[in-house]
Formats: C-alpha cells, sequence, structure tokens
C-alpha cells in the first residue's frame, strides 16, 4: 500500500474525491466487462410473429382435416402465416435459440404442406411459440388485474356492433362481413385461444378481415377487453365451480402461480394437466377474477417452485445459461419478495433458503451432473413446504409482527448509527462543527429518499429483486472502500505526536467546500443502503396486517437508537483525542469488514457475481459473513489492507522525528 494513503484520504484536508473517482471508475469497469449489450427484438416483431403461430395453433382445424383441404381459403392462408413465420424469424436478432426456431418454423411448414392432422399442426405452433417467447422475452400479462367492467364497457363501445352484444358474432354490422366475426361465446374456440392471443389480435388487428387494430386504447384497457371477451364462453355457475376448485386445491395455485401463467396458457394446455371439466372451470373463474391472482407469499414460493422446474429442464437439456437465469428468476422473482416476512418468522429456515438457492445456482455454473442439480432442486422444495408453513396467515401473530419490525430496524439503523456518530464526534473533536450540518443533511435526505422508496414500492411499482440487491450490494461495497481509508486515516493519529503533528499542519486549515459534500455524500449513502433494506422489509411485513405492532416495534426500536446515539456523542466528548481515534479507528476497520462481504452477497444474489459455496464457514448476516468463497476473500482482503495500514501508521509513529523530517 502506498504510504501516503491514509494522508491522502484525510478527512481533515477532505480529499474524499479520489476514492469516489476510483470507485465510479471500478464500477464502470464492472459494467464494461459484462461485454456489450446484445441486439433486442422488437416487442412487436415478436408478439406479432407469436400472433400468426397462434392463429394457425387455432384455425388450422378449419383448413385441413383426415388429411383432405376442407377450405381452400383458409389452407392458403395456414400456408402464408406459416411462411410470414419463417422470414419474420429469420429477421429477428442472432440469439443462441434462433437456429433451433428457424428449425421448428421449417417443420411446421413442411407439416402444414403434407395436411398432417389439426392436433399435430396445432402441438407444433403452440411449442414454437412458447420457445420464441423464450428466446425473445416480450411482456406475456398485464401489470396489474385487469378491470371485468371497464372491459365491459368497452366492448359495447367498439365490438358489440360487429360480434354481438352476447359475444355470438351476430352483430347488426356482421351481415355481409367475410370472414364473419368471430362467436366469443363458442367455448370449443375459447379453450384454443389464450388470453395473451386475444390481447395481440385487439391490439394489432386481423389482416384480410373487418378486425382492426385497437393500438389506441391504453395497455390496461386492451388487456381489459381481452380478459372480459375470453370470459364469454363460460357461464356463471362454471365460474363458481372454478372458484372453490382454486381455493381449495393448492395444486391449482402452483399451476397457475401468476398473471403471466395464466394469460399465457389455454383451457386446452390446461386441460392435459387437469383434466377438462377442471381447466375449463378454473379458466372461467380466473378470466372473470383475475385479482385472485394477485401474489401472495404462497404464490412468490410457487413461483419460485416453477422457475426452478423450468431451470432443471433447461439444465437437462444442456441450456446452462437458461438455467442460471432461470435459477436466479426463482430467488429474485420467487422467494426474495417473501424474505423479508420469512426472516421475521424464521430467520434461521430464511437463511437456509438463501444459501441453499446460491449452491444450487453454484451447482448450475459448475456443470455439476444433473442428478446433483436436481437433488439440489429437491431440497428446495422441502424447504419450501417449511417456508409455506412458517408464512401461513395463522402464523402472523402480532408478537412475530413487533419483534420482526423492532429487530431489523435496531440492526440496520444500528450499522448506519455508528458510521454517522462516527463523522459527527470526529468533526466536534476536531472543532469543525460548522461542517455537522452536512452529514446532518445526508442522513436527513436519506430517511426523505426512504420515504420516497416506500411510496413507489407500495403504491406505484414494484422494486425487482434485483434492483434491492445491487442498490444494497454496491452501496455496501462504497461504503466499505471509503470506511477502510478512513480507518487507517484514524488509526494513524492514534498516536499522541502524530496527532499533534497533524494539529500543526492540517488543523489552520477549514474544511473545503468539496470536503463538506463529500462528507454529504458519505452520510446519504450509509444511511440509505440500511433505509432501502429496512422499507422494503416494512413494506412486506405491513402487507400481513398487524399495522399496529409493526409501527411499535418500530418506534421502540428509534427510541432506542436514540439513546445509543445520545450516549455514544456524550462518552465520546470526554474521550482523550489520541483514544477517540484508537477506538473510532477499531470500530470503523470492523464496520469496513461486515460492509464489503454483505456487498460481496447482495452483488452475488442479484446474480453479477458468482457463488462458491465455502463448507463449514457459519452464516452470520450481522457480521456480513456468509459461506462463499467470494464474501469470504472480500472480509480477508479488506483486514490484510488495514493490517497492513495500521502497521504502517506503527512504523512511521516508531520513526525518529528526524528521519520523518
Amino acid at each position: 500500500m502506498d504510504r501516503n494513503c491514509s494522508r491522502r484520504l484525510s478527512l481533515g484536508s477532505v480529499r474524499g474525491g479520489g476514492s469516489l473517482r476510483s470507485f465510479i471508475a471500478a464500477f464502470l469497469f464492472l459494467l464494461l466487462a459484462c461485454g456489450p449489450v446484445p441486439a433486442l427484438a422488437s416487442d412487436a416483431d415478436v408478439q406479432t410473429t407469436w400472433r400468426l403461430l397462434d392463429y394457425v395453433a387455432v384455425d388450422y382445424s378449419g383448413a385441413v382435416a383426415n388429411g383432405r383441404v376442407t377450405s381452400d381459403a383458409e389452407y392458403a392462408e395456414m400456408t402464408e402465416f406459416a411462411g410470414q413465420v419463417e422470414t419474420r424469424l429469420k429477421a429477428l436478432p442472432a440469439n443462441k435459440a434462433k437456429s433451433d426456431l428457424l428449425r421448428q418454423a421449417a417443420e411446421l411448414r413442411t407439416a402444414i404442406g403434407a395436411k398432417q392432422a389439426p392436433v399435430d399442426v396445432s402441438t407444433r405452433a403452440h411449442a414454437l411459440a412458447n420457445a420464441l417467447l423464450a428466446a425473445y422475452p416480450v411482456p406475456l400479462a398485464p401489470s396489474s388485474p385487469p378491470d371485468l367492467a371497464r372491459g365491459a364497457k368497452l366492448y359495447v363501445e367498439n365490438c358489440a356492433a360487429c360480434h354481438g352484444p352476447a359475444g355470438d358474432g351476430k352483430g347488426p354490422n356482421a351481415v355481409g362481413l367475410d370472414p364473419p366475426p368471430i362467436a366469443f361465446t363458442d367455448a370449443a374456440r375459447a379453450n384454443q385461444r389464450s388470453l395473451f392471443g386475444l390481447y395481440q389480435v385487439i391490439t394489432q388487428g386481423l389482416e384480410g378481415t373487418a378486425m382492426t387494430s385497437f393500438e389506441t386504447l391504453s395497455n390496461d384497457d386492451r388487456w381489459a377487453l381481452a380478459f372480459y371477451t375470453g370470459s364469454l364462453a363460460y357461464p356463471p355457475a362454471e365460474a363458481q365451480t372454478g372458484e372453490g376448485l382454486w381455493q381449495g386445491d393448492a395444486s391449482l395455485r402452483a399451476r397457475l402461480p401468476n398473471m403471466a401463467a395464466l394469460a399465457g396458457t389455454t383451457p386446452d394446455v390446461l386441460a392435459t394437466d387437469i383434466g377438462r371439466d377442471k381447466a375449463q372451470a378454473v379458466s372461467a373463474y380466473l378470466r372473470r377474477h383475475p385479482e385472485a391472482l394477485i401474489a401472495k407469499p404462497e404464490g412468490s414460493l410457487a413461483l419460485a417452485r416453477e422457475r426452478l422446474d423450468a431451470s432443471l429442464k433447461a439444465y437437462a437439456a444442456g441450456d446452462r445459461k437458461a438455467a442460471t437465469d432461470l435459477a436466479l428468476s426463482a430467488y429474485l422473482d420467487g422467494f426474495e419478495p417473501v424474505e423479508p416476512v420469512l426472516a421475521a418468522r424464521d430467520a434461521a429456515l430464511m437463511a437456509r433458503i438463501e444459501g441453499a438457492m446460491g449452491e444450487l445456482r453454484s451447482a448450475i455454473g459448475k456443470g455439476r451432473p444433473v442428478p446433483e442439480v436436481k437433488a439440489a432442486i429437491g431440497a428446495l422444495d422441502g424447504l419450501f413446504v417449511e417456508a409455506e408453513s412458517a408464512l401461513a396467515p395463522d402464523k402472523a401473530s402480532s408478537s412475530s409482527t413487533f419483534l420482526g419490525a423492532f429487530g431489523v430496524l435496531l440492526r440496520e439503523g444500528l450499522e448506519a448509527l455508528l458510521i454517522v456518530i462516527a463523522m459527527i464526534a470526529f468533526l466536534r473533536k476536531t472543532e469543525r462543527v460548522e461542517v455537522i450540518r452536512y452529514v446532518h443533511g445526508g442522513w436527513v435526505a436519506a430517511l426523505g429518499a426512504g420515504a420516497l422508496t416506500w411510496a413507489i414500492a407500495t403504491w406505484f411499482i414494484g422494486i425487482s429483486g434485483a434492483s434491492r440487491e445491487l442498490t444494497e450490494g454496491f452501496g455496501s461495497l462504497f461504503a466499505a472502500v471509503i470506511l477502510v481509508s478512513v480507518g487507517i486515516w484514524m488509526h494513524g493519529k492514534s498516536n499522541a505526536e502524530a496527532w499533534q503533528r497533524y494539529i500543526k499542519e492540517k488543523m489552520t486549515h477549514a474544511l473545503s467546500r468539496g470536503s463538506a459534500w463529500f462528507l454529504f455524500f458519505l452520510a446519504f449513502v450509509v444511511v440509505y443502503r440500511e433505509v432501502f433494506e429496512t422499507i422494503l422489509f416494512y413494506a412486506a411485513l405491513w402487507t400481513q396486517g398487524n399495522g399496529m405492532a409493526l409501527l411499535a416495534g418500530a418506534v421502540t426500536a428509534i427510541l432506542l437508537l436514540a439513546v445509543i446515539a445520545w450516549a455514544m456523542l456524550r462518552y465520546s466528548a470526554r474521550l482523550p483525542i489520541t483514544q477517540f481515534f484508537s477506538w473510532s479507528s477499531i470500530l470503523i476497520a470492523i464496520l469496513a469488514v461486515v460492509l464489503a462481504g454483505k456487498g460481496i452477497a447482495g452483488l452475488q444474489e442479484a446474480g453479477i457475481l458468482g457463488v462458491g459455496p465455502l463448507p463449514g464457514v457459519p452464516r452470520i448476516q450481522m457480521l456480513g459473513l456468509f459461506p462463499t468463497v467470494q464474501t469470504v476473500f472480500a472480509q480477508i482482503a479488506a483486514l490484510a489492507i488495514l493490517g497492513v495500514g495500521f502497521w504502517m501508521n506503527g512504523r512511521s509513529a516508531r520513526k525518529p522525528a528526524a528521519d520523518r523530517a
């Protein structure tokens, strides 16, 4: 380490900009190291191709039967659409799966040319459509449950004239239309059509028919129309039967864990798993009541199971990249949203699941045998069963909510408090009280940003698991880098002679304005990192009820933190200056090591860094200790840098004054 490192990073002369520039440079390097961003297919191109395949899957049966053409016009259209699918696939950006998509498209065109059975062509078209969305993902579902009352109103205004008030295709404007308008009450056709397919037709229209595009309607309105028209084929009595099935059968909820699963499947496909009667009844209920799919903790675990199952299939097929992405999604999109609530009720179980998911990603990354990966997923499924029991509504007691709210705020708040108090105490000791307002401004701004984050996470948009982990990871690493420098610098001033020399050299100069703003920024980052994790935890707890218990836990933790802050400031004011720096340097060094481990763990959970399991190492989140090679190495590296810095400080302090002149 450079002998003058601690002097360059001195808070007294506040050279913080160098560390900040280094951090930003490292961040940019990390982004560049990820490689060039691949070309992306436009949603419209993919959706149009998907719609053509959906149309072929549904309407081919009207063109061919028993190996013979029954409608020349329909058959010509099927042939044309199959050709368009191939052409459009060739025009999509390069993709690892593109060659397989083209192969399937060629086989589909050949099957149509050979007048194969409708069931075979439909199966091929649906398989290709699913593979297309897997290779070129596009939005497949609404972001929130559609408003069917709004859909009914829009239907009367825009659709009833052709499709009929009841959806039977016999509206006043239907006379003379060729082909005639679709009858939404046709159950056989409805069973073959997904809600996403209806949404696509509403959005883009249908060439060669009187069906025009309704793209001028808002996205929410188009989804409302799709759900409303998709429900017309099923009578209310069937929906009532479906409600009973849905509420009483957990396997059904696991089969359709979210809006995307419902919108992307057809009742016919669902029937292959659960039977025709059940499929129609459940579809009737969910198409009328999509709000039943609003994610609950159990539903998120069902999503995690779904992604893990898809990950195993991709891994067995030799697609390790897709398997890794799906395993990561199982954590970020499935388990991570329920992690705060589970941590409040069973922290040990939460830690076991988190560790097991990291080990699974590591096994996939290392190319372990398929049976080993399958066993890891099976173990996770068993842990999910335990988690579902812990997350059951009857476990949401007031005491567990109080303890969860109290514990997380105390833990996260204490980390931020120690750093901020050290900054304030230092400025008081060095008689730089005019700069303290910048530190106060930093943590107050962090609280304000936290309140805004709460509003965004609760009322506007959800914060993805990846965003959360990246924020926590980079925030922790930034704070760790700064604290390592500050810890070494403070340790260097713990010697009386070094302190007097520092007073003589530096204390006659006021802190620069840039230095004060650096302290503002540091206070903001270290506090917001803790606030960010806390408010997301509280947002999850709030949805479980027991709001008064949550508020009581938060207030109790705040009062205890206030007492700790008062005691620390009062005690630090009485310490001799050299002893203050000695103790502060040790405290800050410990925090730097803790944050180094937490930062690396956050980036691992976001999928930025790999996971190398380290058996035998305990998981102690409060100390930033996680059983992975990367996190332990980061903490050892931080300790090594601190050790070298402290050793060099001691060596410098032992030198005769003449040698230092």
